[in-house]
């Protein structure tokens, strides 16, 4: 089963890294978070990728063409112009980059790599959002449930603190980022048959989360895994600070692969 990643869209709310680069290739520690995302799945055996291209996609090509040379030591020839690479730490990837438009939206991203997933079920995700998520059991569930698609359902913490007060005005009780409204949300990581793609009906301006998403739900055809580990995307400066910190103190919750 291939692994689709989306990783065309502008990244305005980063735009402190995203005004060079696509916000997939904003790293965490000394990788792209694309890289993170990819090292989760193939932990599981998922090797096979295809990367939906827009803002930027040039750099995202560059990075996967000369991966060598930006993740091992290397010996450069000039003389004789040749290579040698050290302490090789190559992937067993096979990755498909693919130019799905600078304005293309999601749905039509997936719309336009149809011929690549051979007609067989993909499995499907944001270039932004890294998790601790079992993918061996969220396929399990998906292929158990007989669905056109399964989505990760993820409640997520308040951002602020939470006060109770009193008719006197006196806090009763303080809880630091307490659960949310209680609502689950889409987390991405999804698995999707084939049949999805009948969903995507207008072309490049089709957005996944609206029309799509929304018209499988109502025919019955979706089912949510929910997952209760660690999950966060990285939506903001802040976020970038936050994910790099776990990473550098080595309390990474998604990093469930051995270096």
């Amino acid at each position: 089963m291939k692994v689709v990643l989306l990783a065309g869209g502008f990244g305005t709310r980063l735009s402190e890294e995203t005004v060079n680069i696509p916000k997939p290739m904003v790293r965490i520690g000394d990788k792209p978070i694309l890289w993170h995302i990819m090292k989760t799945y193939s932990e599981y055996g998922y090797n096979e990728f295809i990367v939906c291209l827009g803002y930027k996609g040039y750099v995202i090509k560059e990075w996967f063409a000369n991966y060598m040379l930006h993740t091992s030591d290397v010996t450069i020839d000039v003389k004789s112009n040749s290579v040698e690479v050290h302490n090789n730490k190559a992937e067993p990837w096979k990755v498909t980059l693919i130019e799905t438009g600078q304005n293309t939206m999601t749905g039509g991203r997936i719309k336009r790599i149809k011929e690549y997933t051979k007609k067989e079920p993909f499995m499907l995700t944001y270039g932004d959002g890294v998790a601790d998520i079992n993918i061996e059991e969220l396929v399990k569930h998906h292929q158990k449930s007989g669905k056109a698609l399964t989505v990760t359902a993820y409640k997520p913490k308040g951002k602020f603190g939470s006060l109770e007060i009193n008719e006197n005005n006196d806090v009763t009780a303080f809880t630091e980022k307490p659960a949310g409204d209680g609502m689950w949300i889409n987390a991405g990581y999804f698995v999707c048959e084939p049949e999805v793609f009948d969903y995507i009906k207008n072309g490049d301006s089709t957005i996944f989360e609206r029309e799509p998403l929304e018209n499988i739900a109502k025919d019955g055809k979706m089912t949510s895994f929910k997952h209760e580990g660690f999950w966060k995307p990285m939506d903001t400066l802040r976020d970038n600070i936050e994910l790099n910190e776990m990473w550098d103190k080595n309390k990474a919750p998604w990093k469930i692969w051995n270096d």
